[in-house]
């Protein structure tokens, strides 16, 4: 149960740290209708700055229209929002510090991945020198000469980064970077926007791999037709995920006994296997382990197992958690 403790404690120290953060994204009441369909259901949040923050949910529920409302593609139908303090009403004043990959990238195929950053460079005004920095950064350095056509999709994929890399932003919003990319391309991407968060970029990134989002985020943000169901930090979310108490007897034929035993006294027990699960316990393991010697039953192993991420959207987004 040490364990436990010192995640609450970090928990909670991260979350006061957030507080004292600079906030890079806040939305108050943003709300975007077509026609008589909201797209986006009046939400609030922030994303403090420094971090990967983590914006998930069903297909259809949003995350692309909130996107584009911050990003000034659309506006938004009521509601407001401010991206680096400034008001997506004004995009002059915070564009040229955010960099976006949004719908996959779009390039030139018959040039090579430099000549295609050597042109974008050229079109915004950024140094010449600033495109091999960036392809030094998302590790393309060494195929910077070839022919885009050529490239892997990961490849076109973090040549996508590198564009939007190419003006310095404090905020970078990725829309399913991801998406399509083999188990290699994954752990690439994600190594990649880790470096650029140690390096003091805010990362708001659309994705539907949660397994990778668990692996990297700190800040996560859920949505489900429209309404946000939860944000905050990735720790606050994972703790109130479903723990599943496992129990081993210490003779195996005691399994369907210990787990009458829990049943009767208001636990959901079942035996799995050689094991017996307690699921969504709250209590203390001490008290099961007591109540089993009572019994005359002698635990071997008692042991605690946590939802994942994607365990934990599932039964937040169906009304499974609190």
């Amino acid at each position: 149960m040490v364990l436990d403790a010192a995640r609450d404690t970090a928990a909670a120290t991260e979350g006061v740290a957030s507080e004292l953060r600079p906030v890079a994204i806040r939305a108050r009441g943003l709300t975007k209708r077509y026609g008589s369909r909201v797209a986006v259901d009046a939400i609030d949040f922030d994303v403090p700055a420094g971090v990967i923050a983590g914006f998930v949910g069903p297909n259809g529920s949003g995350k692309t229209t909130t996107i584009r409302m911050l990003l000034s593609f659309v506006a938004p139908t009521s509601g407001s929002a401010e991206v680096l303090g400034s008001p997506i009403d004004r995009p002059g004043d915070y564009l040229p510090r955010v960099g976006a990959l949004i719908e996959g990238p779009a390039f030139y195929w018959w040039l090579s991945g430099r000549r295609n950053l050597e042109i974008l460079a050229a079109l915004d005004g950024t140094p010449e020198s600033r495109v091999d920095e960036v392809l030094d950064i998302v590790e393309l350095g060494d195929r910077a000469g070839d022919r885009v056509l050529g490239y892997s999709l990961g490849m076109k994929q973090r040549l996508g980064i590198a564009a939007a890399l190419l003006p310095r932003p404090a905020l970078l919003i990725l829309d399913e970077p991801a998406n399509g990319l083999d188990p290699s391309g994954i752990q690439e991407m994600r190594r990649l926007l880790t470096r650029l968060r140690d390096q003091g970029v805010t990362v708001f990134v659309s994705s539907h791999i949660l397994s990778e989002l668990e692996q990297m985020a700190d800040w996560i943000l859920v949505l489900k037709e429209g309404r946000l169901l939860f944000h905050g930090t990735m720790a606050d979310l994972l703790a109130r995920r479903r723990t599943t108490l496992v129990l081993v007897p210490e003779k195996p034929d005691q399994l369907d006994d210990l787990a009458r035993l829990l049943s009767a006294k208001g636990h959901h027990a079942t035996r799995v296997d050689h094991q017996v699960h307690v699921e969504r316990f709250e209590g203390r393991a001490a008290e099961v382990n007591r109540l089993a010697m009572q019994a005359g039953i002698a635990l071997d192993e008692i042991s605690h197992t946590g939802s994942t991420l994607e365990e934990t959207f599932l039964a937040l987004t169906e009304g499974g958690v609190g």
